[in-house]
Formats: C-alpha cells, sequence, structure tokens
C-alpha cells in the first residue's frame, strides 16, 4: 500500500480517538495527479451532509495545469465513499462536543485510491508542549546511549 500522502500535521494538533478506511471519488484526472503525489491534506477535513460523507479543503493539483479543464477548482469538495452504517455512527459520534474527522493519509490499495481518516478530538496547547518535551527527552536518551556504547 503506497502512502500518497500524510498530514502530520493532524497528528500534532489532535487526539486520534478512531481511525476508519473509505474510498474517495476522484476525476480522471485528480487521479492521476494523486498518484503522483499532487495532494496537500493539511487544514482539511470530513464532514457530514444528509447521508453522504465528503472530504472539504484537500488540495489537489492539476495533473497537466496547461490541459485542465478551465473551470477545475483545485480545493472543490470531493465525496467519500461509506457504508450507511458506518456514516449513521458517525454522525452520533461528531454530535459530541469537540470531536470532528479528518484526514490522516491517502494511500493505494490494489487500484483503488483510499482515504484514512479519524474521529479526532483537538489537543489543548499544554498537551503539546508535553508530547514535544517527551520526544525530545526520548532523542537524548537515545543520543547517550549510544555515545556510551
Amino acid at each position: 500500500m503506497p502512502e500518497l500522502a500524510f498530514n502530520r500535521k493532524a497528528l500534532y494538533e489532535y487526539e486520534i480517538l478512531e481511525k476508519y478506511e473509505a474510498g474517495l471519488v476522484l476525476t480522471g484526472h485528480e487521479t492521476k495527479s494523486v498518484r503522483q503525489g499532487h495532494l496537500n491534506l493539511q487544514g482539511s477535513y470530513v464532514i457530514i451532509r444528509g447521508d453522504e460523507a465528503y472530504l472539504i479543503n484537500a488540495s489537489i493539483a492539476s495533473f497537466q495545469p496547461k490541459n485542465a479543464p478551465g473551470d477545475y477548482d483545485p480545493l472543490r469538495t470531493r465525496k467519500v465513499l461509506l457504508h450507511k452504517a458506518q456514516i449513521q455512527s458517525l454522525i452520533g459520534k461528531t454530535q459530541q462536543k469537540g470531536l470532528t474527522l479528518i484526514p490522516i493519509r491517502v494511500y493505494t490499495k490494489k487500484v483503488k485510491i483510499k482515504l484514512e481518516f479519524a474521529l479526532a478530538r483537538g489537543k489543548k496547547a499544554h498537551d503539546k508542549r508535553q508530547k514535544i518535551i517527551e520526544r525530545d527527552t526520548r532523542r537524548d536518551i537515545e543520543r547517550a546511549m549510544r555515545e556510551k556504547f
């Protein structure tokens, strides 16, 4: 499963509660562009309207800018393919205070392009600082162990 795009900022900004896998509806030139890695998930999110899920603010650059359709919008809303039962459970979970759906990565599974998104809660500033401190101390310990041996 080659990874085509990864949202590193999401793991820093949010606490991941549950992960989901879904298909993504793309046009032909968008598919080619995504396979080349011209996808940016930063600042994007998943919403549920009615009985359908949509990916908002994901930027997919055109495959060949000179040959792109004249009305092509790289930030257009894209449909996310989920089962109805999954959508119903997500509706109930996202209505809880402070929970949102954020895309984590886009990858290929056989010939299909899949989106992995998560039900997440935003982290507070002190949680982010604590994670940075833990990472720095872990790095210092590993550095000391390498020097010792």
